[in-house]
């Protein structure tokens, strides 16, 4: 799976829990926490995130994204193993 496809999956789980952000155009360089996500959004998310990949990553791993497209990139590199 390609870094846009996990994206893609971060921006629907996002707008499944903060549904007021639909119409907004998402970036790499989003943060969760600046489009209103509180912590217990961001968890839901990306329990939701790793879930349809099927993944089992470390949050503390997960934690060292900054923005969206580093998590997109963390989730793509564990996906490729």
């Amino acid at each position: 799976m390609q870094k846009k496809e996990i994206f893609d999956l971060i921006v629907k789980h996002a707008i499944e829990v903060l549904p007021e952000l639909e119409e907004y155009q998402f970036q790499y360089s989003d943060t969760l926490i600046k489009l209103g996500a509180n912590s217990l959004d961001r968890s839901e998310i990306v329990m939701m995130t790793l879930q349809a990949l099927s993944l089992n990553v470390p949050l503390l791993e997960l934690a060292k994204a900054t923005n969206m497209g580093e998590l997109a990139d963390i989730l793509q590199q564990r996906y490729s193993r």
